[in-house]
């Protein structure tokens, strides 16, 4: 239902049923950018999913009674972002959603499932291996020792959005490769009784190699970002080191910046 200036208006015979459209005439802001919006924030709540057909403008025009260049820049705002995609003879398509993430102690697979994007995870590794120094350094332990590395793709809607790699002192708890692709290795840290507390962070952006490429369903040289993070539970212990990429076009931080009093 599309409620423009005092009346509202079925939208039928799309997915765009039953979602309902406050567009008020007598705002300031444009009505091209309220319905980018709101059908932004439908993209990112899972409400329109990938492959969800819009129709045309003249289709979207008639249904949410607005004029045809309106849609047509709502339309384009969003597949300037990359959420949406014009097909010629098919119409406005939903391509997929960005993964805002907050910038805070969290797992990503917490973050996608209270986001309503539908995790799923791949476990391409689950296996000890040799510490090396950058890993011995993180955890704490002696270079060469043993720890358990865990190589694990994300997606979500069926598309991948990060390759993560983390690494966990060995013996620190039972990760059966299961579990791991039905929940997030953090729901598993505290299951076993193990409280974070606090992390190290450093975000950073680089392209894509080959291999990173078609493991993401990106171009080579696409623009990928990295994060690495060693997180401590509450006695100050290292207990996780984790190196991750993710897609530019899938994925970005979000974070509120305070001024110093």
């Amino acid at each position: 239902m599309a409620k423009t200036g005092g009346y509202s208006r079925a939208v039928t015979g799309s997915p765009l049923d039953g979602l309902h459209f406050a567009l008020d005439r007598n705002s300031p802001v444009p009505l091209y950018y309220q319905l980018a919006q709101q059908l932004e924030a439908a993209i990112e709540h899972g409400t329109l999913a990938p492959g969800n057909l819009l129709g045309n403008e003249i289709d979207l025009s008639v249904r949410l009674g607005l004029s045809r260049p309106t849609v047509r820049q709502a339309i384009q705002s969003l597949v300037d972002k990359g959420l949406l995609v014009r097909r010629r003879g098919v119409g406005t398509q939903v391509v997929h959603s960005q993964v805002k993430r907050p910038l805070e102690l969290s797992s990503l697979y917490d973050d996608l499932e209270s986001a309503g994007q539908g995790p799923t995870t791949e476990v391409l590794r689950n296996e000890g291996v040799p510490a090396t120094a950058d890993v011995a350094a993180a955890l704490g332990v002696a270079e060469g020792s043993e720890v358990t590395l865990l190589e694990r793709l994300r997606s979500t809607h069926g598309q991948p959005v990060a390759f993560l790699c983390n690494y966990l002192p060995a013996n620190l708890l039972e990760l059966d490769t299961a579990r791991l692709e039905s929940t997030g290795l953090y729901r598993m840290l505290r299951t076993a009784g193990i409280t974070l507390h606090s992390a190290r962070q450093t975000i950073g952006a680089r392209s894509a190699t080959p291999e990173e490429a078609a493991r993401l369903d990106e171009k080579e040289n696409a623009a990928l970002l990295t994060m690495q993070r060693t997180a401590y539970d509450d006695t100050g212990r290292p207990v996780e080191y984790g190196t991750h990429i993710y897609r530019a076009s899938r994925y970005a931080f979000d974070f509120q910046l305070l001024v110093r009093p």
